[in-house]
């Protein structure tokens, strides 16, 4: 069965008024708010990279297709009469992921998920089609194999930096029982971050349709806060700045700038080649050429990649893209997020000077 793009307003009506038929007008919103609250949001944004990478080729690739087109998703799930948890084929191009993609019998029936690390989380309820695409393409145990045997402070050729992907929240959010992270032995790590109902799943959160975050049963709880950021989680000083009254988020951002200064320290002093990291170009550490601490256009382009990866290097790089690429860890999983930014600075520590005295691991 082909599945073709789904690209007119009426197919996307047509699944909406299926989906929200039984709905009275006082219960839910209005067919107009759904599907304008869809086309307003990321994913019907058919212009964007995740959607138009792949349109000088012609069609999506088969290990993109599930979570960069809408019949790819259809047929992951099996929605087009293939077998379920694998793409078949090459989707379209210019087809994001419509009201179909996730409205349907069987992505309505998915339960349980397979992780990067080969975990498999069960009984995700509504959770289990937003986590397919919201996982990370990578997990620590990946960066384990990338480094079996080697030297963990000596360059190794063989080494390339081994990125998670974007937006895995779903990794952050279970924290160490999906090992999304880079682990380091003999710690302990934040499993699941539990919340209370109604706010314990993905929509519980983010509106299904725009998936902005609803606030509204935040403030309920988190009082005294003008947004998520401020939402504190306890008295400790993480990041051991001193402010015991910001909100978690800052604790994590400090903690995380503190990182990318202990990456650039280790790699002068031990590799000895300058790093840089860029957030917006693959793939994303680069020689530092100029040693000033930032990277410049001339810098951030792939014949400069960087190369002089140590094992230990490259697990602490590894920790911070993972953070980088999930801007709403402080919410997904704070704990979790913490416990990798700071063993990843201590690590680098026995090697560099790096001051770790005042950070508190939760």
């Amino acid at each position: 069965m082909t599945i073709r793009p789904f690209t007119t307003l009426s197919v996307v009506l047509i699944a909406a008024i299926s989906i929200f038929s039984q709905a009275t007008a006082q219960e839910s919103p209005t067919l107009t708010d759904i599907v304008e609250s869809w086309l307003a949001s990321p994913h019907a944004d058919r212009m964007s990279e995740s959607f138009t990478h792949w349109d000088e080729d012609g069609e999506v690739p088969q290990e993109c297709a599930a979570c960069h087109s809408g019949p790819g998703f259809l047929d992951f799930v099996g929605a087009d009469g293939t077998a379920s948890n694998v793409v078949d084929h090459p989707a379209p191009t210019g087809s994001p992921i419509d009201c179909v993609a996730c409205h349907n019998a069987e992505a309505s029936a998915l339960e349980n998920v397979t992780f990067p690390s080969g975990i498999v989380i069960s009984d995700l309820g509504p959770s289990a089609v937003c986590t397919v695409c919201h996982q990370g393409r990578a997990s620590g145990s990946q960066v384990n194999t990338a480094i079996a045997d080697l030297d963990a402070d000596v360059v190794s050729e063989g080494l390339s930096f081994l990125n998670v992907h974007y937006r895995a929240a779903a990794a952050t959010l279970m924290g160490g029982s999906v090992e999304g992270g880079y682990q380091y032995d003999g710690k302990e790590y934040a499993q699941r971050f539990a919340h209370v109902p109604p706010v314990n799943n993905c929509t519980g959160c983010h509106n299904p349709h725009t998936l902005k975050v609803a606030l509204t049963d935040c403030v309920a709880c988190h009082q005294n806060v003008d947004s998520l950021r401020a939402i504190r989680m306890g008295p400790a000083d993480a990041d051991g700045d001193g402010n015991t009254t910001e909100g978690v988020a800052d604790e994590i951002a400090t903690l995380h700038d503190q990182l990318n200064a202990a990456i650039q320290a280790y790699a002068a002093d031990v590799p000895g080649v300058a790093i840089v990291y860029a957030p917006a170009s693959y793939p994303y550490f680069f020689i530092d050429t100029d040693g000033d601490g930032e990277a410049s256009g001339g810098e951030a382009i792939y014949p400069n990649s960087y190369k002089s990866w140590t094992p230990r290097l490259l697990k602490a790089a590894y920790n911070y893209q993972f953070i980088a690429k999930d801007p709403g860890a402080y919410a997904h999983n704070p704990r979790y997020a913490m416990q990798l930014l700071i063993d990843s600075i201590e690590d680098l520590s026995t090697k560099a000077d790096i001051d770790v005295s005042n950070v508190i691991r939760p």
